[in-house]
């Protein structure tokens, strides 16, 4: 028997058919992976029914002839649809089969400033706004919420151009894994509450840390969290009352607008440019909306990997006070910044010293999301403030990955490791760009570091994004990353993740038309 059956084929029903562009050609089920048979299955249908290229009320094929046409067992079939049925799918009818099941929709209104769907009055993402190059009248709509699901399914890696984080493979397994491993040794440490600030040899680590970006901060200044996510709503809750204003770039990170929103907060962009945000725009907004936080990427700018000029660190600290609001700095992509040369990147933490400044890191980008670590640096007083309100929400934070963390650090791997990751993207980056470039995407503001490149691709990116997930691809479009969420010509390519030479080849037909 060989390694892998044929390719499974699509599944087709008169409404699907009707409704769904479904490709040729969909994954092999593969008999080498570390996921078994009826996992596979299950996860291949999910996506189908996920990406509405099998629409509610189709017909699967019947157990003997999906395990037929898939050179799998029937037990296999039936399990696999045992799973569908139970997790909410399929639905089996008696004497007739298995169909697709009528899954509950997100629905309701949102606020001004948070993540709504995407659609023109016509049906089709754009039209409305003279984007082009609309989709016919079978396209299925597409939002940010299927956008946004879509970002965290676990599809392989080369198969997620617009994904937010490195391949597995970029990272260092081994290093984690020895961490867990010693950390499991300490078997007493592991069966009780840490404390609510976080482990205090890390807090004390992390004073290094910041000292070397210079900022200094005493382990007391320290806030341990579950990420940088959790940071910032933890400083959301504490500063923002319903109708507050909090100012983000416009672009930034997707995920914040509706988390803010949902806070009563109207969620205001600022125009990101290549050097930070226009400051004359940034000045009249703050006359008019009085906001209360400011939260930044000084460096390398999520999805940009532009970076803060010092003469706009100082502006940008220069307007929060006289205009009375707090920046919260978020410096998650901080070690994949080479840090000097013509390159050197400026903190406006380092030139305020977490007075009008609350700091965030983590450690989710460069060693592992999944361990959740990550901090707020701030004044003492403002952080047992934090500490409290972290303390009523969640008591503590995993004390066994801050362990880890303060391990790695600790012993000197994390420098290293660090490097090579640096070293990897300076080595893929330039390449990148120029098949960018050949494809027809504009590249105008590629930078020489970090892991994302933010480009134009002249057309609206929601339908091209549409037909990529088509073609099992995850782009990121631009629309996901502005609190408007108006259809945009912009899409974020992750460098790391254009390996698959399927892309490109997708990135050719569509562009090259």
């Amino acid at each position: 028997m060989t390694n892998t059956a044929p390719r499974i084929k699509p599944v087709t029903s008169p409404a699907a058919s009707a409704t769904a562009a479904a490709p040729t050609t969909l994954p092999l089920l593969s008999r080498e992976s570390g996921d078994s048979l009826v996992d596979q299955i299950v996860r291949t249908v999910q996506s189908r029914i996920d990406d509405k290229l099998l629409r509610t009320g189709a017909r699967m094929p019947s157990i003997r002839q999906f395990a037929e046409l898939h050179g799998v067992s029937r037990f296999t079939v039936v399990e696999a649809y045992d799973r569908l049925v139970a997790q909410g799918f399929l639905e089996s009818r008696r004497g007739s089969g298995f169909y697709v099941r009528e899954r509950s929709p997100v629905a309701g209104t949102a606020p001004t400033g948070t993540v709504v769907p995407l659609r023109s009055n016509s049906g089709h993402p754009g039209n409305e706004y003279g984007m082009g190059d609309n989709t016919s009248s079978q396209s299925q709509q597409l939002d940010v919420v299927w956008l946004v699901r879509n970002m965290f399914r676990q599809m392989p890696p080369q198969k997620m151009p617009g994904g937010g984080l490195l391949p597995p493979d970029w990272l260092d397994g081994d290093l984690i894994g020895n961490g867990l491993r010693s950390v499991g040794r300490q078997n007493q440490s592991l069966l009780t509450y840490g404390t609510p600030q976080g482990f205090l040899p890390l807090r004390q680590q992390l004073q290094l840390k910041l000292a070397e970006l210079e900022i200094a901060a005493a382990p007391e200044q320290i806030v341990m969290t579950s990420g940088v996510t959790q940071g910032l709503d933890i400083v959301a809750r504490h500063f923002l009352r319903p109708g507050d204003v909090i100012f983000v770039d416009d672009p930034a990170w997707f995920l914040m607008f509706g988390s803010f929103a949902a806070m009563g907060a109207k969620v205001v962009g600022i125009p990101r440019l290549a050097d930070g945000p226009d400051i004359p725009r940034l000045a009249e907004l703050a006359a008019v909306h009085k906001p209360r936080l400011y939260v930044i990427n000084s460096v390398l700018h999520n999805p940009t990997s532009t970076s803060l000029s010092a003469a706009k660190a100082f502006q940008i600290l220069r307007l929060a006070e006289e205009h009375d609001f707090t920046i919260v700095e978020d410096d998650i992509y901080c070690d994949m910044h080479p840090g000097a040369g013509v390159q050197a990147a400026t903190r406006i933490a380092a030139l305020d010293q977490l007075q009008r400044v609350i700091y965030l890191g983590g450690f989710s980008k460069t060693l592992s999301a999944n361990l959740r670590v990550g901090f707020i640096a701030t004044s003492p007083e403002l952080a047992r403030h934090l500490s409290d309100r972290k303390m009523l929400s969640t008591l503590t934070t995993s004390e066994i990955g801050e362990r880890v963390i303060y391990k790695i650090l600790s012993e000197g791997h994390y420098r290293k490791h660090a490097e090579r990751l640096r070293n990897r993207l300076n080595g893929v980056r330039d390449k990148v760009v120029r098949q960018l470039e050949r494809v027809g995407l504009d590249t105008g503001l590629a930078t020489g570091s970090g892991m994302f490149i933010w480009t134009d691709a002249g057309r609206d990116t929601n339908v091209l994004t549409e037909k990529a997930m088509a073609q099992g691809f995850l782009l990121a479009p631009g629309s996901l990353f502005s609190p408007n969420q108006l259809p945009s010509t912009k899409m974020r390519i992750n460098v790391a993740g254009m390996a698959d030479p399927g892309i490109w080849r997708f990135l050719d037909e569509e562009l090259g038309r």
